[in-house]
């Protein structure tokens, strides 16, 4: 049985989160490990697997490029290094248009769209601290999916941040404010 990282009194770092076991997912905010565990349901990876698919096609001859989650974006503050980012998340699905952010094991930088598919064990973190995570990294467009109710919040980024968000009904398409040839169809 693999073991959880021990908890320590100094935050974590990106050089703490690579050692930690393979088989266990976590992510890290401001230094503090929070786990991913128990894996997404079956009807969110139906979601995510069905916009992710719609992305990829809708941007096969552009630069940006799609990626999903298992994949780590490294958020770092001004005076952080690659090493000792405190912050490192896995958005469902995320666009990346600045090639120079995109590593061979990483995203370093705030992705220009980020999607997260609500489920219960996770909402409040990606509703409150990972919101406000995005929004101050500056990325442009972030999508919250709730499949039980149906519906999506979209955050745009504002001069002061993300401002109210749209709340669409998961019905007919949903275009992407940001990507204008990326439109959603909720079939």
């Amino acid at each position: 049985m693999t073991a959880y990282p021990q908890f320590q009194e100094t935050p974590y770092t990106y050089r703490d989160y690579l050692e930690w076991p393979d088989d266990q997912r976590w992510e890290l905010i401001d230094g503090t490990p929070q786990a991913m565990t128990p894996g997404p349901s079956v009807t969110h990876q139906q979601v995510v697997l069905s916009i992710a698919a719609q992305v990829e096609r809708a941007l096969s001859e552009k630069e940006c490029r799609p990626f999903i989650a298992p994949l780590e974006v490294l958020f770092p503050k001004p005076i952080e290094n690659e090493d000792n980012v405190r912050t490192v998340l896995q958005p469902d699905l995320f666009v990346v248009c600045d090639q120079r952010k995109i590593k061979s094991n990483a995203v370093v930088g705030a992705p220009d769209w980020i999607v997260e598919v609500l489920s219960p064990k996770t909402a409040s973190r990606d509703h409150i601290a990972k919101r406000r995570i995005y929004e101050q990294a500056g990325v442009r467009e972030y999508w919250l999916v709730h499949p039980e109710d149906r519906v999506v919040m979209i955050y745009r980024l504002e001069k002061e941040g993300f401002g109210k968000p749209d709340v669409v009904p998961m019905e007919g398409e949903t275009g992407v404010g940001i990507l204008p040839e990326v439109v959603i169809q909720w079939d």
